[in-house]
């Protein structure tokens, strides 16, 4: 497994710079996605799975307890995505993470030099791990609790909508890239020798 160097190797030089807080057009395009991701799963699901025992007040206690899992779920949710790109960072070797919240998103960075194959494990370990997890659990869940576990999926895939973008946007760069992912933004650094 290929390490993440804590300083730039000579001969790198910066060829790209992804901040999804500052950049508001990318910002927008990747919440759009994350929208659209949302509705293609919950649009079609509405028809095979009845959503009514969500909204059933006929046991308040139940219909509270079920609304609370969600909250207390998606809370959990969020830890655990960031969590999650920690736990690859550290495999690729960085020892510094740092977690934090903006305001708009929770993130976890490092200020090492990833690899790009490692960068997209990182990138979309939370989605990959977390997806077949809940899958899982929607196969064990009584009807009556599919709702719950589906509206954390629905989180899971759609918040990992920038996640996608990254790996989308990384996806012609040169193999020898490497990118710093602070957090907060996303810089892409490349061998001055292959730049044209």
């Amino acid at each position: 497994m290929q390490k993440a160097p804590a300083a730039l190797p000579e001969g790198y030089c910066e060829i790209l710079r992804l901040n999804l807080q500052k950049d508001k057009k990318t910002a927008l395009l990747v919440n759009g996605l994350a929208l659209l991701i949302m509705a293609a799963m919950l649009i079609p699901v509405l028809f095979l799975v009845p959503a009514a025992p969500l909204f059933d007040l006929s046991d308040p206690l139940l219909y509270f307890l079920r609304w609370g899992v969600l909250l207390a779920g998606a809370i959990a949710y969020i830890i655990l995505h960031e969590w999650t790109h920690g736990f690859a960072m550290g495999r690729y070797g960085t020892s510094r993470i740092k977690y934090g919240f903006t305001g708009l998103y929770a993130y976890a960075g490092s200020g090492d030099y990833f690899p790009k194959r490692a960068y997209i494990v990182i990138a979309l370990s939370p989605l990959v791990l977390w997806g077949i997890l809940l899958f899982i659990l929607l196969l064990l869940v009584p009807e009556d609790w599919f709702w719950i576990v589906y509206g954390l999926q629905i989180a899971n895939i759609g918040g990992a909508a920038g996640d996608l973008y990254v790996v989308w946007r990384f996806r012609n760069l040169p193999g020898d890239i490497l990118i710093q992912d602070d957090g907060v933004s996303m810089t892409v650094f490349a061998k001055s020798e292959n730049l044209p």
